[in-house]
């Protein structure tokens, strides 16, 4: 009967084995594709399956490798295509989990780094394609690449701190590096310098800086003309403007071209004679024509030209008393250079221009023609004490009447160049387009200053948005200027109606989140990132149901990263040893949430192969580690040997034994065990208690049989027997 119950043991053993693949059901090639009848054992070269077949070819180094490395578990279609599933993360989760961007499966040695850096958000140029690694990513020799800022300054602030030419700081240098310097240059010229407040047009179309900047720095020139140019103005001859007392506002008469010609000197019609306008427009070529003596252009010649003979022009001025043929003569009575004389008031200290041109001499020469004042205030006294509008003497307005005003009739139109010593004019109110009268309406005396007041209706009708809706605070500055439209606008106050943080801090254009529409722009985060939401496969949040309500396990930190996960236990419940380092995610999902595995084997798997007390694998233990062990620690650890095997935990042999290799003597295999090598099992004991049985045998597998249940009475024996 026992030889009979041991076959049926052999032969139930032998259908579990070939009606339970170890390969798992998704495998349908027949065995011996791979096996032969020798053995299961697999050696190279014996077996015709072929791995190209697969979705994953062996190329390169996976040739060489050995199936067992890649499936563990023998099923092999739990294995992972992705090469994070098999391969560590030299990385750090710096670089993604993409291998394959950088490396091949014939060697992990990359040859083209540079190349790849080409595809990324900063490609190589200019001096950057020659730098060493290094330098910019200081991890790189534990092959950690973090993440990096793109912006020149991000790197070279200490380049830009300690620039002394010209001294980045003390100039207020911007520090947008493009605005002056070349990417793709091989050194820090600033070829690129904006220097469009002032044009280096013509002549000042330099390239080199110190031809103008001959200082220890870059800053502090003036841009008037004559600053860099006054020993062209005082060696210029033709004509002297030493001598001639020429107006150093070279602007007046000169442009930027090279050699200062050609140059045009249409003040010669306000300050000397009309030569550009009236009678002698157009009548001349060079100024040599009058004035001869090119040492001297104080000296002029009227009778030289023309039709002026002495003979004619003594016929013509018969009569006229004090006549003399000089040029002299002729601009005293001919100051305009028409035929009619008049005294040439130009040649006095007070040329008459506007209302003074048509006023009668005696209005200002009421007893004599000398000693007259040119002071405006001295003659304009009661216009100055009677203005009242505004009123002058309550503003306390300066008696310099021309600082303001012209000659033109009316004294007006009248500038206010001292206007920002009341209220500053800056932006849309300095610019050209805007009328005195659009401010103040006619009235100079009581025009408000405070922005609500003139733009009361712009703030009533203002719709994007709503600011009587949105309760907005009137007070204009607090979020715009003066510059024009109202735009670019600060709101300061953004955070009274929903806070900035993390990323939405650093957003560039208030457009980003607007989109243009500032009176309904949500403020709950998957109506803005919804398609963040339904594009994220990391873990695809939308295949297991997690809810769009981002705030519960993000922040606004830029990238999302880092993320909770609080209803991480209606996934998995993290206990006991897990809790250890539940915020290390990467330590159970190696960057991939989507495949990560729920059974302990998934992730024990390397433990339960390479346990040896005893040998889990050669003993074939069940892979569900929850029998045996708990997650507070793999120690102590229970096992149903009651059930499966015998009982040791319960019975005779309960507190017996204190290890396992009490009975397993041999540690390499468990399903060796000894009965008679403990308590009072000494052989001649153990024959004289068994003489009355029949075939009784003194080694522990005859123990078994008999007692499979440890106690000591005969009641199994006596049954087969």
């Amino acid at each position: 009967m026992r030889r009979l119950s041991q076959i049926i043991l052999l032969l139930a053993l032998g259908f579990n084995l070939y009606s339970q693949s170890p390969h798992g059901e998704e495998l349908s090639i027949a065995c011996d594709d791979c096996h032969n009848p020798k053995g299961w054992t697999l050696e190279s070269g014996n077996y015709t399956f072929s791995h190209n077949s697969t979705q994953f070819p062996l190329e390169g180094m996976h040739q060489e490798v050995n199936c067992k490395n890649c499936h563990k578990s023998l099923v092999f279609s739990r294995a992972e295509s992705e090469c994070i599933s098999c391969h560590t993360d030299m990385h750090y989760q710096t670089v993604g989990p993409e291998c394959d961007r950088c490396h091949t499966p014939k060697s992990w040695i990359v040859n083209n780094i540079t190349d790849i850096h080409q595809q990324g958000r900063f490609p190589l140029v200019g001096a950057h394609y020659t730098a060493d690694c290094y330098q910019c990513h200081p991890s790189a020799s534990l092959l950690k690449f973090e993440p990096l800022g793109i912006e020149c300054f991000d790197c070279h602030q200490q380049d830009y701190m300690s620039a002394t030419q010209p001294n980045h700081v003390e100039g207020n240098f911007s520090t947008d590096c493009f605005d002056c310097h070349s990417v793709s240059a091989f050194t820090w010229r600033s070829s690129g310098f904006n220097h469009a407040f002032f044009p280096l047009t013509a002549g000042h179309a330099i390239n080199d800086c110190k031809q103008c900047h001959t200082g220890p720095d870059f800053s502090g020139l003036s841009t008037e003309c004559y600053t860099c140019h006054q020993d062209d103005y005082t060696s210029t001859t033709n004509p002297s403007h030493l001598a001639t007392d020429f107006s150093t506002t070279c602007t007046e008469c000169h442009t930027t071209n090279p050699g200062w010609k050609p140059a045009d000197f249409r003040q010669h019609d306000a300050l000397y004679f009309p030569i550009y306008s009236g009678e002698h427009g157009g009548e001349w070529n060079s100024c040599t024509e009058c004035h001869l003596n090119t040492s001297n252009y104080a000296s002029f010649t009227c009778i030289d030209c023309h039709e002026h003979n002495q003979t004619e022009m003594d016929d013509e001025h018969e009569g006229i008393g004090g006549y003399a043929y000089n040029s002299l003569a002729c601009l005293e009575c001919h100051p305009t250079g028409d035929s009619e004389g008049s005294f040439n008031h130009s040649a006095t200290n007070f040329p008459l221009t506007g209302a003074h041109v048509n006023a009668n001499c005696k209005e200002c020469h009421p007893e004599f023609y000398t000693g007259t004042s040119t002071y405006c205030f001295d003659c304009h006294t009661d216009d100055y004490n009677q203005s009242i509008n505004p009123n002058h003497l309550a503003a306390d307005i300066q008696t310099t009447c021309d600082e303001c005003h012209t000659t033109e009739p009316g004294w007006i139109p009248a500038s206010f160049d001292i206007h920002n010593e009341y209220y500053e004019l800056t932006g849309a109110h300095a610019s050209n387009e805007v009328n005195c009268y659009d401010c103040h309406a006619g009235n100079y005396t009581n025009t408000p200053n405070t922005c609500a007041i003139c733009h009361n209706n712009a703030y009533n009708q203002t719709t994007n948005p709503n600011h009587i809706e949105a309760n907005i605070p009137n007070i204009c500055e607090e979020c715009h200027t003066t510059v024009p439209g109202w735009k670019p606008a600060l709101f300061e106050i953004h955070d009274s109606y929903y806070p900035l943080t993390g990323a939405h801090a650093t957003m560039p254009d208030c457009f980003d989140c607007h989109g243009g529409n500032y009176s309904n722009t949500p403020n709950v985060c998957a109506e803005c990132h919804t398609d963040d939401f339904n594009q994220t496969t990391n873990p695809n949040h939308l295949a297991i149901g997690i809810e769009n309500v981002c705030e519960e396990c993000h922040t606004t930190i830029p990238d999302w990263k880092p993320a909770a996960f609080p209803v991480h236990n209606e996934y998995y419940v993290i206990q006991g040893a897990h809790t250890a380092f539940a915020n290390d995610c990467f330590a159970c999902h190696e960057g991939n949430y989507n495949n990560t595995p729920n059974e302990c084997y998934g992730c024990h798997a390397d433990d339960f192969n390479q346990t040896n007390d005893p040998p889990h694998a050669s003993a074939q233990f069940p892979t569900d580690c929850e029998l045996c062990h708990t997650q507070v620690a793999w120690e102590p650890s229970t096992f149903n040997h009651d059930g499966l095997y015998f009982p040791i935990y319960s019975g005779k042999h309960r507190d017996e034994w204190n290890s396992c290799t009490d009975c397993h003597l041999n540690p390499g295999n468990y399903a060796v065990f000894s009965c008679i090598d403990c308590h009072e099992h000494n052989q001649t004991d153990m024959i004289d208690e068994h003489q009355d049985v029949n075939d009784y045998v003194y080694n522990s597998i005859a123990c078994l049989d008999c007692h499979p249940d440890g106690e000591g009475d005969k009641k199994m024996f006596k049954e087969i027997k």
